[in-house]
């Protein structure tokens, strides 16, 4: 395994630490990360109702879970994130319930600011962009996929928007919110069930 892998590992936390951790933070008016913006603050009260929210009622549905049952290789996805993070307030909560129904899958969660050369072991399109999945294969060390930033039809309507507006902006961020919502963790599933049918031969489609 890697090193610098194998060292975040070592330092990483369970997702239910992690949600514990947004807690405290919430209660002192603070977030991860080097910067302490008010808007970071801000960020992260927000970011944890929303976490608050899909963990009590994010469902999987049977179809679905059957596809990610049908996974059987022990694997570990290190999660980098942070609170501020809007994209990942809705990513995580999804990856937990699949890492949850799956005991093949342990999740971990690490801080990108604190595991920077993780972080810059990928890269997406030059840019330290999270959240971002790593699977890990138990057995070997071996990094097998990545997931992330963002879920596939998201990830779609950003790089439109940007390819015809050159950044995103608030208004299209907040329009990106509206459509994690109404699209209720549902990418994120097929996406995550698509990822895992590679390193599955026998895996259900």
């Amino acid at each position: 395994m890697n090193n610098i892998i194998k060292s975040s590992l070592e330092n990483s936390m369970s997702y239910e630490a992690y949600r514990s951790l947004m807690l405290k933070l919430v209660e002192q008016e603070s977030a991860t990360g080097v910067d302490k913006s008010a808007d970071k603050i801000d960020f992260t009260k927000l970011n944890n109702r929303r976490m608050k929210r899909w963990d009590k009622t994010l469902k999987i549905d049977n179809k679905s879970k059957k596809r990610l049952l049908d996974f059987n290789a022990n694997v570990t996805w290190l999660v980098i994130t942070e609170s501020w993070c809007g994209d990942a307030a809705h990513v995580l909560p999804v990856l937990n319930k699949i890492a949850e129904l799956n005991p093949k899958i342990t999740m971990r969660v690490v801080l990108r600011d604190d595991n920077l050369e993780l972080m810059d072991m990928f890269l997406t399109d030059g840019n330290r962009a999270i959240p971002k999945l790593i699977m890990i294969d138990n057995e070997t060390g071996a990094v097998l996929d990545t997931y992330g930033p963002r879920p596939s039809e998201a990830t779609y309507y950003v790089k439109r928007f940007k390819a015809e507006n050159g950044k995103l902006t608030p208004e299209f961020k907040e329009d990106l919110q509206h459509w994690y919502n109404k699209d209720k963790g549902n990418t994120i599933i097929d996406d995550i069930a698509e990822m895992l049918s590679r390193f599955q031969p026998s895996f259900s489609q």
